[in-house]
């Protein structure tokens, strides 16, 4: 971790501070499917802008905290380059499940990340987790599923993008475990740069290829790719960043379960998709899971 972050807040309140980053992160990329939706370029397109256009934002952040060459040092970190590659994966299979399935099919499936994460937690990166964590990933996903199961819909049409939406949660939640490595060395600003620096160099590519055109074609649809890169990556991926170097890989990834919340409320407003009891309960659920698997340190 940096010289300019660690000793900014001690013991109980720095956690306390990087939990309200992480509900706030997790609101943040909430929004990111209506918004992808509504994008006037394609969803490789749309993946590149999103991270292309936060580079300005987070390169003068990384700046910020530079205390000499750390940016420069960082590039050569291995877990800082994985987290970048697995990141570039989650973003392409993530905006390909939001075009061809439901919103509510790509949030459901893509928040079952904590699976993948919890076993990483203990066997990939050495983190004990905690019986509480496994309780409440319980309630987090059965939160989620009565939030979005009403809206789910299991057709052969959204087979294609459901398999998408799984391999999302794969690689979102092993970005976690590469982002929680990394963090023990490097701050959050820094790796949030990088990471988006290779991503957008990758997503560039992949969408000169793929895509017959990638700029957006009116003013509203060039709004709207700003939004998504301010707001849901350069907000969502960097107060996530920032959150991981203070709270488990674990827990941080159900408070992620925020996600689903966020996405009916959005889908609500925005998309006229209705609330009832059924994302009532499922909300109240999500919340209690993270509550009973939060840090009693």
């Amino acid at each position: 971790m940096s010289a300019s972050e660690p000793a900014v807040l001690p013991g109980q309140p720095r956690a306390v501070a990087a939990l309200f980053a992480l509900v706030a992160g997790a609101l943040a990329m909430g929004v990111s499917p209506v918004m992808v939706r509504l994008a006037d370029v394609g969803p490789y397109a749309s993946a590149f802008w999103r991270v292309a256009l936060a580079m300005p934002l987070l390169w003068a952040w990384a700046r910020s905290q530079d205390d000499g060459g750390t940016i420069a040092r960082a590039f050569g970190s291995r877990a800082v380059q994985t987290a970048g590659v697995i990141f570039t994966a989650d973003l392409f299979f993530w905006h390909l499940a939001v075009m061809n399935t439901t919103v509510a099919n790509a949030t459901f499936l893509a928040t079952t990340a904590p699976l993948w994460v919890v076993l990483g937690s203990w066997f990939l990166i050495g983190e004990r987790v905690e019986r509480s964590v496994f309780l409440g990933l319980l309630l987090c996903v059965g939160g989620g599923a009565v939030l979005l199961g009403s809206s789910y819909s299991l057709t052969p049409e959204h087979l294609l993008g459901d398999i998408y939406g799984v391999a999302t949660s794969i690689f979102f939640g092993t970005y976690f475990l590469a982002v929680r490595v990394a963090r023990r060395t490097t701050s959050a600003a820094t790796v949030t740069f990088i990471s988006s620096a290779i991503t957008s160099a990758v997503l560039l590519v992949v969408a000169l290829v793929m895509e017959p055109t990638i700029l957006p074609s009116s003013w509203n649809g060039l709004a709207i790719l700003l939004a998504l890169a301010f707001i849901s990556h350069a907000g969502g991926q960097g107060l996530l960043a920032y959150a991981l170097g203070h709270l488990s890989a674990a827990f941080s990834s159900l408070v992620i379960f925020m996600e689903a919340i966020a996405a009916a409320l959005v889908a609500w407003v925005v998309l006229g998709e209705q609330i009832g009891l059924p994302q009532l309960v499922g909300g109240i659920l999500i919340l209690a899971g993270i509550f009973i698997a939060r840090p009693r340190s």
